[in-house]
This record gives structure tokens, sequence and C-alpha cells, in this order.
């Protein structure tokens, strides 16, 4: 069965105050069309200043997960995306008023609470997944953090934290279905232990702090004028520290409540990793920094899964769509410029040509003699020979027409093509053919690695 994508049904807003800046915020969720995915809108700039959920935007993570794109910021999105998930959405805008996500208490509670009621609805576009096949491994050093994904037919989560302190020391918790993010993680609160709180207020680091909106632990003897000081700073009547070493501030809804939390995090962390998640994730005293950079690891696997997804299969069995006679009466190009062989796969949107080398051609004589490499701009003709024979294939008297360059874009060498390669060059449509000029996306490949890309623009005119 194929899963459709999903968005919400109608506009909902949240609105408190940002942790950090103390600003009042005002946070409005709104549909989105197919394969837009999430995007964040700073309306209070503008009504076009978006900001894609991905993790290559992540700038800071040291309190909270902030994302930045051409110098426009968004502070703690971390808990606002992991009810983007949890909540099955696959498009959607959040638009805010202000350069962070109001705080609420602590969790995405809030946020997951006004997507349900606006309803989520499916689209027509099928759902694209980033299927764990084989075992990721990670290890961030720097922070003595482990991640590891293995295949599992649902999005799996299971978090060990260790404080090493007495009143928070290990807690272990399992998101064993995304449909149970709503109950068994989303009230989860976000914390602090009494030092950290007191360094931040202490720097003016969290402006919109209260009392409701983190558990505090504590891990040392706190004396009564202390505590007689926070509950003046918070407005509160008293503040005391209970027996297992937590402030009388709030009442944890589960034994494990900072494991759950951290659980959270990572929901909302990997969201940057662009693509829907299958397979089940394993991590050990994870943080935002740890959690964004295995997002980054994951966004590497799914660019080199859709690389390989690409990779055109040259079967020498099977007969070729055009063979080398066919497209010397399609193309004017003869020896010794004459670079694609034969095409093996053919659309109204994309062609593949192969092109043989040996050292028998004629550039090798001169590029290099003793370490024969094919020229970067041959490479890039043979890709437009290729693409000219596709768009050529669509008229009646392909002889009668020749193909020129308008422009050259995103021209990337990864590899030396040499003697002996294979070359296989896939040309695909980027925007339909119109006035004989075509537009596309190229890649070059020698077996599974693409050696070349590039955007060409040419036109066929007719010359006779």
């Amino acid at each position: 069965m194929i899963e459709k994508q999903k968005t919400i049904k109608y506009p909902v807003t949240v609105s408190g105050v940002g942790l950090h800046t103390g600003q009042n915020v005002s946070l409005t969720f709104k549909p989105s069309e197919e394969n837009t995915g999430i995007r964040f809108l700073r309306s209070d700039i503008g009504e076009d200043v978006f900001i894609e959920a991905d993790a290559d935007y992540v700038v800071d993570t040291s309190r909270g997960t902030t994302i930045e794109k051409d110098g426009v910021k968004l502070l703690t999105v971390e808990h606002v995306l992991a009810a983007v998930t949890g909540m099955d959405i696959d498009n959607i805008i959040i638009d805010v008023d202000c350069q962070e996500m109001p705080i609420m208490d602590g969790s995405s509670k809030y946020y997951a609470e006004a997507l349900e009621k606006a309803g989520v609805v499916q689209q027509e576009a099928p759902r694209e997944y980033f299927e764990v096949k084989e075992t990721i491994r990670f290890y961030d050093e720097e922070k003595d953090c482990e991640f590891i994904a293995v295949a599992s037919d649902d999005y799996r989560i299971s978090c060990m934290i260790d404080f090493k302190s007495k009143v928070l020391g290990s807690q272990y918790a399992v998101l064993d279905k995304i449909v149970d993010f709503n109950s068994q993680i989303a009230p989860c609160r976000t914390f602090v232990f009494l030092h950290e709180l007191e360094y931040l207020l202490n720097q003016n680091l969290i402006k919109g702090g209260d009392l409701s909106n983190a558990i505090v632990y504590v891990d040392r003897v706190v004396e009564q004028d202390e505590l007689d000081r926070l509950a003046k700073l918070f407005n509160k009547p008293s503040v005391e520290v209970r027996t297992e070493g937590i402030l009388n501030n709030l009442e944890p809804y589960f034994e494990n409540e900072a494991a759950r939390h951290k659980l959270l995090d990572i929901v909302g962390d990997l969201t940057l990793a662009g693509k829907r998640i299958k397979g089940q994730i394993i991590a050990r005293k994870p943080g935002h920094a740890s959690n964004v950079k295995f997002a980054k690891e994951i966004k590497k696997h799914i660019k080199k899964r859709m690389v390989e997804q690409q990779i055109p299969q040259n079967d020498p069995d099977k007969k070729p769509i055009y063979d080398i006679n066919d497209i010397k009466r399609m193309l004017p190009h003869r020896y010794p410029f004459l670079l694609v062989d034969k095409v093996i796969e053919m659309s109204e949107s994309h062609v593949v040509g192969v092109k043989n080398l040996t050292m028998n051609e004629s550039f090798f004589m001169g590029h290099f003699p003793n370490e024969p490499v094919m020229p970067g701009v041959l490479q890039i003709e043979a890709m437009a020979q290729a693409g000219g024979i596709l768009i050529l294939s669509t008229v009646e008297d392909p002889e009668n027409y020749s193909t020129y360059f308008l422009k050259i874009d995103n021209v990337k060498f990864k590899q030396k093509v040499v003697p002996g390669d294979t070359l296989i060059l896939k040309c695909t449509l980027i925007s339909p053919v119109r006035r004989g000029i075509c537009h596309m996306k190229c890649l070059a490949f020698v077996g599974s690695k693409v050696v070349m890309e590039s955007e060409l623009m040419a036109q066929i005119v007719k010359t006779k």
C-alpha cells in the first residue's frame, strides 16, 4: 500500500513567550501543498521569508536548535518540529512573527494539540521514506554520544541518558510507534539543573523563563535564602526542594520524563534530515549538537541513496534503442567528435547514452600522453550529444537539424575519466521543450560513481 503525504485542514495559532528573548510570539500552522515539506515563515519580516527545516541551516545548538538562512534566524525549533513529525505531517507552513518559538510548558504538548485541532488531511502525492537498509553507526567523540540506526518496518526510537547525578542518573525511554508520540512523548517537558538555571539567569539568557516550563533538578544543598530568592524571582509564593531532588515547581508526568524529553528532542532534530525515516534509532546520551550531526549523517545517506537510484543499468546483452549507425543518422558529428556510441534508455523526458573509452581516442594523444584523462570539456560535449539525441528524436527529419549550446551551469567534475572506462550519460529535462530549446540536468557515471554533473541548455536549429 502506497502511503500518501499529509498536511493540515485549517490554520491554527499558538501564542506564548520565547524562552530566550522573552518576547511574545504568535505561531500559526498553515496548510501547504504537496512536496513542499516543512517550512518556517518569518512573516514579521516578509511574506516570502521562508526557512526550510533542513539540518544544513543549523547554526547553533547551545541552548536549543537554531536555524538561519540568508541572515534570518529562528531559535528553539525542535519542539515544534517534533510535534509536526509526531502528528504525521509532511507539508506545512509554520508562520511566526518573532525570531523564536514560544516555549509554552517546555514540551510539544500544545503544538500537538493545536495540530490535532486543525485536522490532518491526506494529499495525493506519495510519501517518500528514507528506509534504513544497512546499519548506520555514528559516534560524537566530543559529546560521548552514540547513535545507531537499524532496519525496521516502523519509525522507532530508543533513548538512554546518564547525567551521573544522584538525582538524575541513568534513564531509558522508548517510542515503538510514531502514533504514540502524542500520548507518550509530547507532554514531556524540558529539564535543567539548578546550577545551570542560575547561570542562565545571571547571564540574562532566559528572559522568558518561568518555573512552569522546565523541571528543575537540584543536585546540591540549597539554603533557604536562595530558595526565597528564586521564589521572588519567578513570582512564586514559595520554592522548596523535594526529597528526590526536584524543585516543587512541577510534578513529573512519568518517572523517566527526562529521557522521554530527550527522545522528543531527537524526533524534532531528526526532522531536519528532510525525509521521513523508516528504521529504528538507538541513541545514547543524545543532545541537540549530536542530534543535528546525526541528522546530517542521515542526509548523506539519503543523498547517496538518491544517486544510487539514478544509476542507469548498462546491460551489454540488451539491444540498444539507438546503435552507432542510428546515432550517425541523427547527429552531424563524426570522428573524432562523435562521443556517444549507443543509447540504452529513453523516454519523453530523459535519455541515457554510453561512451566506451579506449586508449585510441584522439584526445588522449595530447591530454595527457603519460597519464591520459578525458578532457572535461569533452565530457560536457558527450553529455550535450546525448541530450541532442533526446530532442532530435522529437522531429521527423533530425538529419536536417544542428544542436547549439545556449548555457552551461553548475558543472562539477568529481573524478577522472580514463581509458577503459564506460561513461554513462544521463540527461533529464528540467522543463518541457519549447521552441526547440532544451534545458537538462545531466549526470555522468562510471560504474556506480558520479564523475560529472551539469545543467545544460541547448537549442536545435534547422540547417537544411
